[in-house]
């Protein structure tokens, strides 16, 4: 009898161990995904701010009215129809991304991150016109902290968050809905509320998101299914980070 028990308690201790380190494994896949996104997404940024800009007047095309000068490239991309092109892309493009992994390879999805991380590069561009380096790094730093310890609670808590998950799910929308009507009002006042809205919403998804990634973590999934819910994780926790740090630039960003 005693050695049945021991038998049990062992094969009950082993059958725990392989499934936490599997989940570790597959949740460092996910912000492994991650990180490389955010990574292309920063030096498609400042490559595409170094080709678009210039410090001088014999190259600039045109020069904006914080005093930036921009290089004919620069004035095409920010000061043509292309620039509709450039702002709506990296929705439409994530909206068709969150439709199709389910149903492509899980390298046709890794590749379809990447490309949508290089566009979002692209798109973040304009950022540099607007902001100071200085304060862009900074915001930066602080949506990586407050991203990090709202992860790591959802990772953590025994909390269900799932009974919030419609109001915050909700409440993304809203925000998106609301930031591209005022792509054309350019209201002040609305960017502020709904840049303050915008992170208290997207802090509380990436708890949210980062439970519900690791509940869908299952023993028995195989490579491709594991793949594709590792390459749909990242894409969800980068989407977020990016709009908590653009919510947060526009509210705490030094405008040149």
């Amino acid at each position: 009898m005693a050695d049945f028990n021991n038998s049990a308690w062992r094969g009950a201790v082993d059958t725990a161990g392989t499934y936490d380190a599997g989940l570790r494994a597959y949740m460092v896949r996910i912000y492994n995904y991650m990180l490389i996104g955010l990574l292309i997404t920063a030096t498609v940024a400042l490559g595409t701010y170094s080709v678009t800009s210039t410090t001088d007047p014999a190259l600039a095309a045109t020069t904006l009215r914080n005093g930036v000068m921009l290089t004919r490239t620069g004035a095409m991309l920010y000061g043509s129809p292309l620039q509709w092109i450039i702002i709506f892309s990296p929705l439409v493009l994530a909206l068709i991304l969150q439709s199709a992994m389910p149903r492509i390879s899980v390298s046709a999805a890794r590749l379809g991150f990447l490309a949508f991380a290089a566009i979002m590069g692209v798109s973040l561009s304009s950022i540099f016109l607007i902001y100071t380096a200085a304060s862009i790094a900074q915001v930066f730093f602080v949506t990586a902290a407050m991203f990090g310890g709202m992860s790591l609670y959802g990772y953590t808590t025994k909390a269900d968050l799932s009974r919030f998950g419609s109001f915050l799910i909700m409440g993304v929308w809203g925000v998106v809905i609301a930031s591209v009507v005022n792509v054309f009002l350019q209201s002040s006042m609305l960017s502020f509320v709904f840049s303050v809205i915008g992170v208290v919403v997207f802090t509380g998804i990436t708890a949210y998101y980062t439970q519900t990634l690791k509940e869908l973590y299952d023993v028995n999934d195989d490579g491709t299914v594991s793949g594709r819910k590792a390459i749909i994780g990242a894409l969800a926790l980068y989407i977020t980070f990016i709009n908590l740090f653009t919510s947060l630039l526009r509210l705490m960003g030094d405008r040149r």
